[in-house]
């Protein structure tokens, strides 16, 4: 229990200080998640205090808190460019790779995240790690009609392929786009970068949860502080 209260009070922090990027005016897209809740929380209080922004949500949920705290809010079909976008990641190397989708909201996740000038990734520090893919699975958004293709395709290249079930819903998760998330494990890191243009050449697949190359920064949330990191960091 003791962690656990830890790792929310690091996930506080830590969304506390990617509000402080938010400038009046800006149009932000917001992320999804348990990080990214505290940061919606904030910019609600902050936008209740005076601070004009719009906001571009990345899922339902992310839309429906930002609903309650009263932040304005754009559809993102509507917009073609941000000021920044600001959400949380399942991990994140040295380099600023990430995977995300641990929500099932990885595509649009990403539509978001390019279309921002920056793209800032909020974590507490056990999301940091070496190598990506080892102890966490590559989320995959797939179009129902080709599940079974998708799943023979990646079985193919040595990915253990799982489709994602809901917890209090019977059958699959469903995304926000009606789709299926299939989760990817492997015994070994992958080369990532290979690993996304083969899954992305895979027909009825719509998206990875591989970010790569994609941050300008992350704020990562330690016991005694919130450390920045930058791409311009990255060996």
């Amino acid at each position: 229990m003791k962690a656990q209260d830890e790792g929310k009070n690091l996930k506080k922090i830590v969304g506390l200080a990617a509000a402080d990027l938010v400038k009046d005016g800006m149009t932000v897209g917001i992320g999804t998640g348990s990080t990214a809740a505290f940061f919606i929380e904030e910019l609600g209080q902050r936008v209740r205090q005076g601070l004009s922004i719009r906001g571009v949500p990345t899922s339902y949920q992310a839309k429906l808190m930002c609903y309650q705290h009263g932040i304005p809010l754009l559809d993102p079909s509507l917009v073609d460019r941000l000021d920044i976008a600001i959400d949380g990641a399942d991990e994140i190397d040295y380099s600023l790779n990430a995977i995300k989708g641990g929500g099932a909201a990885n595509t649009m996740e990403k539509v978001i995240a390019t279309m921002a000038d920056e793209f800032v990734i909020i974590v507490d520090h056990s999301k940091l790690v070496e190598k990506l893919a080892v102890s966490f699975p590559v989320p995959v958004e797939v179009i129902p009609a080709a599940l079974g293709l998708v799943m023979r395709k990646v079985r193919e290249i040595g990915a253990r392929p799982e489709l994602r079930m809901a917890v209090r819903k019977a059958g699959p998760v469903v995304t926000d786009n009606g789709n299926f998330i299939v989760d990817l494990y492997f015994d070994e890191a992958p080369d990532v970068y290979r690993l996304n243009r083969v899954l992305k050449s895979i027909p009825g697949v719509v998206e990875t949860g591989l970010f790569l190359g994609m941050a300008h920064k992350a704020l990562v949330a330690w016991e005694d502080g919130v450390e920045v990191m930058l791409a311009s960091q990255k060996d």
